[in-house]
């Protein structure tokens, strides 16, 4: 990668590290470090030296009028403005060249194993580079309309969590329940990190209860590293965790068969994008076909059941198609 395109994503991620919120302050060598790590995979100050970061930050300074100023107090580095962020800049040349590369470079990977996860949004990337030879075309989104989610926050927290799961240190942070409304003080060992429909959740071990809870990040908040490091066996595999589950729900619950029938136009959806992997075409009829799972039950299993209104019916087992009976008849009474 040329020069020019290294000086591009060195300033993004220079920028991106002076407005983490959770690591205020960095110095000159975290930011080489941070820099290094993003590019090279490395931080041992072979290909970035403390010189090409100052010179970024007066390039910084000089071309994007960059609020970046040096706290004598703290030791390290702030944006002086805090709604300041790079990424409000229009893009240049030199900036699309370089997204075009990485998208390129993507594409070639996005079927090996690691990054086949990541299939659907390195797609998109390819796309919205690619429909245009600008990216910053404003005819692109006039014409072309791609899909959005709102963003439900905490994702500024992945970097930290994810360090904290390869270095098995303990974190602190203030849960709020989503069912009490009350905010809790959490200490845990960080495990996975999960997304699940634009959410992202953190796997952890509770230190307090020994056992495995699962937390919402957009819930959390006040996240702090503790210099406390945990390396007690957990029974705990995270290939095979979510074996059994449709979403982010997991338990020691054992897996059941789910039969269920659906008319001929719902089949093609599910046939299409499965409910989960488990799931198989056991019977084609005439108006409807019958498929079956084996997962354990959960509210995400109900929710994707319902999302299906009137064509689809469970058939087994007897205590799930039970539960969607009365939640039918609950639906109907708010309908009447």
């Amino acid at each position: 990668m040329s020069k020019i395109k290294n000086a591009q994503l060195r300033y993004r991620i220079i920028d991106r590290s002076l407005r983490n919120k959770y690591k205020p302050f960095p110095t000159k060598e975290q930011l080489r470090e941070a820099c290094e790590e993003a590019i090279f995979g490395s931080t041992e100050g072979s290909d970035i030296c403390d010189s090409t970061i100052e010179k970024d930050m007066f390039a910084m300074r000089m071309e994007f009028d960059a609020p970046i100023k040096y706290s004598k107090i703290e030791k390290g580095y702030y944006y002086s403005d805090d709604e300041y962020s790079i990424d409000k800049i229009p893009l240049s040349e030199d900036d699309i060249d370089a997204i075009k590369f990485a998208s390129k470079t993507l594409m070639q990977f996005r079927d090996v194993n690691l990054f086949k996860q990541f299939g659907f949004a390195i797609d998109k990337i390819f796309d919205r580079v690619h429909i245009s030879n600008n990216p910053t075309d404003l005819a692109v989104d006039n014409f072309v309309q791609f899909e959005t989610v709102e963003e439900t926050g905490g994702s500024d927290m992945l970097p930290i969590l994810l360090k904290c799961i390869k270095e098995k240190q303990i974190v602190d942070f203030e849960y709020t329940s989503f069912i009490s409304d009350k905010t809790k003080p959490r200490s845990v060992l960080p495990l996975l990190l999960k997304e699940y429909r634009n959410r992202w959740y953190l796997i952890s071990y509770s230190i307090s209860k020994l056992q495995i809870i699962t937390f919402g990040l957009d819930r959390m908040s006040n996240l702090t590293e503790t210099n406390t490091n945990y390396y007690e066996p957990i029974d705990f595999d995270p290939d095979n965790y979510f074996e059994n589950s449709i979403g982010i729900t997991a338990n020691d619950t054992s897996p059941v068969q789910v039969v269920f029938k659906i008319d001929k136009i719902g089949s093609k959806y599910v046939e299409s994008q499965p409910l989960h992997k488990s799931q198989k075409l056991i019977k084609e009829g005439t108006n409807r076909n019958t498929f079956q799972l084996k997962v354990i039950i959960s509210e995400e299993l109900k929710r994707t059941i319902l999302s299906y209104g009137s064509q689809i019916e469970v058939i087994k087992p007897k205590s799930l198609r039970r539960e969607m009976q009365i939640i039918v008849l609950e639906m109907h009474e708010n309908y009447d």
